[in-house]
């Protein structure tokens, strides 16, 4: 049986990781670069999404989402549900979110939803908690083309593409 003060400290610790990966996909709705940069580990963050070739850490990672997301007529949200929190040590977790992802891009004229699992590795260091690892597979995809007329029609249902974006 583990102490009062060391189930706190777990319950504390699980409520940062929460809120750690809330701000980053809020982050990522608002299309926050800072906001992302510091939910994710400043050196040798692993960046692994299904869909995109790995990347060499944040800034590499950021650079992709500027180029994809940040642009006018793309409007997303990344809601995550469903979080399983699972501590290794008092400063190692791991965590599982399910997500369901929404896109709509003016320029392609296309409307996205993608269910994803994410599957994350958290550390604490210098007293607060990072994503170290953040993997994602995609499970379900749809995806509709807009005419000019504003018709939309299925492209894609079922298996998501190879690729993404």
């Amino acid at each position: 049986m583990t102490s009062l003060e060391e189930r706190l400290a777990r319950l504390e610790n699980d409520r940062a990781i929460r809120d750690l990966k809330a701000r980053y996909l809020r982050a990522c709705d608002g299309k926050d670069l800072s906001g992302i940069r510091d939910t994710l580990l400043p050196d040798g963050a692993v960046i692994a999404f299904d869909g995109f070739p790995p990347f060499a850490g944040r800034e590499a990672f950021l650079d992709v989402y500027r180029q994809m997301a940040c642009v006018p007529g793309v409007f997303d949200i990344h809601h995550g549900a469903n979080g399983i929190i699972a501590f290794e040590t008092a400063e190692r977790a791991r965590g599982q979110w399910s997500l369901l992802f929404h896109s709509i891009n003016l320029g392609t004229r296309t409307l996205t939803l993608m269910g994803v699992e994410y599957k994350d590795l958290y550390v604490k260091q210098d007293g607060r908690w990072w994503i170290a690892e953040t993997r994602s597979q995609r499970h379900s995809c749809l995806i509709h083309s807009v005419d000019d007329a504003g018709a939309a029609s299925v492209t894609v249902m079922g298996e998501p593409p190879t690729t993404f974006g």
